[in-house]
């Protein structure tokens, strides 16, 4: 049986965790929180979650992960099955995670942790947030899916890391930087719909307040 390491309230575990759940394949979920050290450093050299271990090996990289996903178990598919199409949502993956959630992800501190960042690091980042959502909003359909007419890997990072982004700008800048995009609340409403974003933010919530109190 596969073996997902990591935790609930990491949106990279999440994505590849409700992966998992759509592709509706078994999977044991081992609660590992990063840095890694010891043993598990055998499977993750990097000491990051999430890792996923498999009977020929464990892996590291959610996109990694994903696309090995995809490789094992084809259906139900959340790639297209057209080479160019499966390149835009592989854009679209990138832009999300290297131009939304990674710049956001440095204002965590303060939103999450109660830690203050500095004032040059929040002027930094919110031009850097605003060309990313720009990117978005020129990639982005909703028609219905944030890709074209099938749900896919896309629209599960977009489902998880979205969220994170708007509490980050709300909280630091007091306004939400996707605003601009159309269609985009209704599209995340659509996409909690599905039982395995429900599953995943439930367990999400349950862990939250644990793993807050453990950095307060």
């Amino acid at each position: 049986m596969l073996k997902l390491y990591g935790f609930s309230v990491s949106n990279y575990y999440n994505v590849v965790k409700a992966a998992l759940l759509e592709k509706g394949m078994d999977f044991e979920e081992v609660e590992a929180y990063t840095p890694l050290n010891g043993e598990i450093l055998k499977i993750s050299p990097m000491g990051k979650v999430p890792c996923l271990e498999t009977a020929q090996g464990a892996m590291t990289e959610s996109q990694v992960m994903l696309d090995y996903l995809e490789e094992v178990q084809p259906e139900p598919a959340l790639y297209p099955s057209d080479a160019f199409a499966r390149a835009k949502v592989r854009e679209l993956l990138k832009v999300i995670e290297l131009y939304l959630e990674l710049p956001a992800r440095r204002l965590y501190p303060e939103v999450f942790f109660g830690r203050k960042v500095s004032d040059e690091t929040k002027a930094e980042v919110r031009p850097e947030l605003e060309k990313g959502v720009k990117a978005l909003s020129h990639l982005a359909r909703f028609e219905p899916y944030i890709a074209g007419e099938t749900f896919g890997y896309a629209d599960i990072a977009a489902c998880i890391h979205f969220p994170l982004v708007r509490d980050v700008s709300k909280r630091i800048y007091d306004t939400d930087v996707l605003a601009s995009i159309e269609g985009v609340d209704d599209y995340l409403k659509r996409i909690r719909e599905r039982p395995s974003m429900q599953r995943v933010m439930a367990d999400y919530k349950q862990e939250l307040n644990t793993f807050l109190q453990k950095f307060s």
